[in-house]
């Protein structure tokens, strides 16, 4: 990259500080032209702060800031950079970054300083992407499944299939370029063995994306019931705070409520629907038709049943409406203070053994039902520690296709194909990992990825 690229890569706004980054040939070279410290920049030890201030043509000082030299390679975009810790707010840094683009620095575009690490060979794309995960982590476990990823866990395991399928695609070439050899025998059982050893890899990584997507984007999580069974006190308690408008009159949530909360470490997506009943108000009708529409997309539905009033038609409605949508669901009775009677308890834990009985108002089984939360997110199956996780849906997406084509070669050795078609197919495998890595990806691919990040990274 010729061009020097600056911009802010702290949130504008009112804050105590900011910090402008900038990153290129000419960064220490412009950092002179506005800064003024002890020593010139370019004389500065690097990866060291130093006070001064910011000055501009007229002599006018700008700001007092601390100034980071840090000289090629060892930065984050293996670039010559330096960062200018100043004062926040929308003038300061404003002020800042026009004196930079005056001295010739261009503005950086969404995530091209993150890009220019990928471009320079620091990281790869699955690592790139992990920076964007990391910022937007909602949990200690999410950011911990983004820093492996950063940290390159994904990549080694992938690099590792990728140097074992292109070794035995060499031995295979070689067969076909030099046939005088005649190797042939000995290159199909070394591609069958490959293969279905890579094979064996990529299925572990696929068994991960499950958890893995709940870790990067939170499950979805739908509290469905007829009015007045206790939904929005349920998405209180979780949420630990009065989200929801709780009342004896049934049909006090009209609308869907969505509320993001953190259960053992799991992004949990919740949205407290309105009571799905037949209504004339036609507001009311509004929002049981969202209901269902939530149903559909939902991970997994806490289905609400009142234990001292239940089996009515509208809960029987409910439960075809949730069974129908094809979505896991968990039976939650509610209520279970007011029914006085324990046989009618104990018949209902005969007729619903997976049910989770509850009392909200006293604060009764509801650490079971966040249990069976975890238990669904995970199952507790995941070692965070010692596991490679898949948590990226465009991941999954060419991971799987990879393990097709092996598949597919697998079966073009069974069935007497030549070896030309097998090399055809671990080509194709090979160009579905390397599109995860970046090594094949399409250019539109690599630019999209990077337009989702913020200016600053």
């Amino acid at each position: 990259m010729e061009d020097t690229i600056a911009g802010v890569s702290t949130a504008v706004g009112s804050a105590g500080l900011a910090v402008i980054r900038m990153s290129g040939e000419k960064s220490f070279e412009i950092a002179d032209k506005v800064f003024k410290g002890k020593v010139p920049v370019r004389d500065q030890e690097s990866h060291t702060l130093q006070y001064g201030r910011i000055v501009a043509d007229d002599g006018e000082v700008v700001d007092e800031v601390l100034l980071t030299k840090m000289a090629a390679p060892k930065t984050y975009t293996r670039e010559d950079v330096v960062e200018i810790n100043c004062h926040s707010g929308f003038f300061v840094t404003g002020r800042i970054l026009r004196l930079l683009y005056e001295k010739g620095v261009r503005p950086a575009e969404p995530g091209e300083f993150t890009k220019r690490a990928f471009i320079n060979g620091r990281i790869d794309l699955s690592q790139a992407e992990a920076v964007m995960d990391l910022i937007q982590a909602k949990t200690g476990k999410s950011s911990r499944a983004a820093i492996n990823q950063l940290e390159g866990k994904l990549s080694s395991e992938l690099n590792e299939i990728i140097t074992g399928l292109t070794n035995t695609l060499a031995h295979i070439e070689v067969d076909l370029d030099y046939p005088e050899y005649n190797h042939e025998e000995l290159s199909i059982k070394q591609v069958e063995e490959e293969a279905r050893r890579a094979m064996s890899r990529l299925e572990n990584l696929l068994g991960s994306f499950h958890y893995g997507k709940i870790l990067r984007e939170g499950m979805d999580v739908v509290i469905a019931g007829k009015p007045n069974t206790g939904k929005s006190s349920l998405l209180n308690y979780l949420t630990r705070k009065n989200r929801a408008i709780v009342t004896d009159i049934p049909g006090t949530t009209r609308d869907v409520i969505e509320e993001t909360v953190n259960i053992g470490g799991i992004p949990i997506n919740l949205t407290d629907t309105a009571g799905v009943r037949e209504t004339d108000d036609p507001v009311e009708s509004i929002g049981v038709t969202r209901s269902l529409e939530a149903l559909k997309q939902a991970d997994l539905v806490i289905l609400m049943l009142d234990a001292s009033d239940w089996q009515t038609r509208e809960d029987e409605r409910l439960l075809e409406l949730v069974k129908s949508s094809q979505a896991h669901f968990i039976t939650v009775f509610n209520k279970i203070d007011l029914v006085k009677d324990p046989e009618k308890i104990d018949l209902l834990k005969r007729l619903y053994p997976d049910g989770v009985f509850i009392s909200i108002t006293e604060d009764k089984g509801l650490d079971v039902l966040e249990k069976r939360l975890i238990d669904y997110a995970c199952g507790n199956k995941i070692d965070l520690d010692n596991q490679v996780l898949v948590t990226n849906a465009r991941h999954e997406r060419q991971l799987r296709m990879a393990y097709e084509t092996l598949e597919a070669a697998r079966e073009a050795i069974r069935s007497g194909m030549t070896l030309d078609i097998v090399a055809l197919e671990l080509r194709s495998a090979l160009d579905h990992l390397g599109r995860i890595t970046g090594q094949t990806a399409e250019e539109e691919i690599i630019n999209a990825i990077f337009s989702r990040f913020c200016i600053g990274k």
